[in-house]
């Protein structure tokens, strides 16, 4: 068992389509997901993310969903990859649905 005094290593990632970026952080023991996205500085750099409506997973599986805390709880072990992920442009169930209208549509002209 780590006492309190330990760090762990943890990543906070944020994609954009023409710009990524990964930053690698020591926080202690105990840092929950919220906390490390805010000490990463990604907020300073991309100032479109709003923090409180913004989704957050560890490795694609969204935090406050699935059994897993929400990022203000979520404490993060060694490891962890925090992604910031940005809203849908599109509903991919919607955009489904109108190329498959479209594909019935030319089938039948």
């Amino acid at each position: 068992m780590a006492d309190s005094n330990s760090q762990i290593t943890v990543e906070v990632a944020y994609a954009l389509p023409d710009k990524q970026i990964l930053k690698v952080l020591t926080v202690p023991v105990g840092t929950t997901a919220l906390e490390a996205v805010k000490q990463s500085g990604v907020l300073q750099l991309f100032s479109e993310i709003d923090i409180e409506a913004t989704k957050m997973g560890i490795f694609s599986q969204v935090l406050g969903s699935k059994g897993l805390a929400d990022p203000a709880n979520y404490q993060l072990k060694a490891r962890d990859r925090v992604e910031i992920y940005r809203a849908l442009i599109a509903d991919p169930k919607e955009v489904r649905r109108r190329r498959a209208e479209e594909s019935k549509m030319q089938k039948s002209s």
